[in-house]
């Protein structure tokens, strides 16, 4: 049994609101804060068991009535492009990357907004301002880095911001120059991150979560060999339609038994 100490994390669950990936579809979240020393242990292994940044928040999807969403990461050792992907690193040749502190700029500001009036103009950010925008960035207590990638003109053309986990790193949130449609910055962007991850020695790539049913989440299965997050361990994605079929009516625990089972590191316990 483990009992409450001051420096233990509490776990809290959203008011239920309607699903942004599966219509009809009502979504809740178990979350936890990131505050103290320990912010950078508890997002590694938190993380390592399906959950997700938000600026200072830990959370992973605690649905009443489905279990669709999955955390989704890349296993990099066994990664092979496919020809397509490859022709893609190629189209992108030119941009330059470059990794920053987790600091906001006007052009980060103005190239997260074409990409929102373009691809997300009715979503949940639609009306982030340039300080809400700062705070996704720059609200971070653990380590992260702003990968931006230039073209030859120098113009920002990518952004991601990027956690690095002790075990891969996470791409906490992308966007992209609309304009560039042939480029499929998106595709590409994952396509470097294996990389930076090759470089660092770090086995996975973290995408967020895989939605099977849902289109909007469809492109991640196409990074093999794809492992996700489900009934408490992570296996590899074989037959996404398979998937489909066996997960969108399955229940969760009760949350007392997830949080229960939640492994904390040391030092937050």
């Amino acid at each position: 049994m483990r009992h409450l100490t001051p420096h233990m994390p509490q776990f809290y669950v959203t008011a239920p609101q309607p699903c942004p990936y599966l219509d009809g579809r009502v979504e809740r979240k178990l979350f936890t804060a990131l505050q103290g020393d320990d912010s950078q242990r508890l997002n590694d292994a938190l993380s390592a068991q399906g959950f997700r940044r938000s600026q200072n928040v830990l959370y992973r999807p605690s649905c009443a009535d489905c279990s669709a969403c999955m955390s989704a990461r890349i296993r990099v050792a066994d990664f092979e492009p496919t020809r397509s992907q490859r022709r893609i690193t190629r189209k992108n040749r030119d941009l330059v990357r470059a990794g920053t502190s987790p600091w906001a700029t006007e052009d980060q500001y103005m190239l997260f907004r074409r990409y929102l009036d373009h691809r997300h103009a009715d979503g949940g950010m639609a009306d982030m301002d340039m300080f809400e925008f700062a705070a996704m960035i720059e609200e971070t207590p653990v380590r992260s880095r702003v990968i931006e990638y230039h073209d030859a003109q120098q113009h920002l053309t990518a952004t991601c911001l990027t956690d690095v986990l002790n075990d891969g790193v996470s791409m906490v949130y992308s966007f992209f120059e609309p304009d560039a449609a042939s480029r499929s910055l998106g595709t590409y962007l994952i396509l470097d991150h294996i990389e930076i991850a090759r470089e660092a020695g770090l086995p996975y790539v973290y995408l967020g979560y895989w939605v099977p049913g849902s289109q909007k989440m469809a492109y991640k299965a196409r990074f093999r060999p794809l492992e996700i997050y489900s009934a408490g361990n992570w296996q590899e994605l074989h037959d996404p339609q398979q998937m489909e079929t066996a997960h969108h009516p399955l229940r969760h625990d009760p949350i007392q038994d997830q949080v229960a089972a939640i492994q904390l590191p040391d030092s937050a316990t």
